[in-house]
């Protein structure tokens, strides 16, 4: 199924913590498959977030235990519920 990037981030805040997966184009122009879920907040250092950007979102990393930073003009694929969802 093909949905948008808009529609693709409402359904991953729409989750509320649960754990999906996710395939895009890091910043270096690598690809990167991820599992990974929202409002994670344990190891946390506090302090502020250092960007406030509505196409940056913060997700855990479940298999490399890190924070990690998913741009969501560069999301190519969703993996949620059983379903993939391609992203464009």
């Amino acid at each position: 199924m093909i949905i948008k990037k808009k529609l693709a981030k409402k359904m991953i805040y729409d989750l509320h913590g649960k754990v999906f997966g996710a395939t895009f184009i890091k910043k270096d122009g690598s690809i990167r498959n991820i599992n990974c879920r929202t409002g994670v907040a344990k190891y946390l250092k506090g302090g502020e977030k250092r960007y406030d950007y509505d196409n940056l979102l913060c997700v855990y990393d479940m298999q490399n235990k890190g924070y990690r930073t998913i741009n969501i003009d560069t999301l190519k694929q969703l993996r949620t519920g059983g379903n993939t969802y391609h992203v464009e």
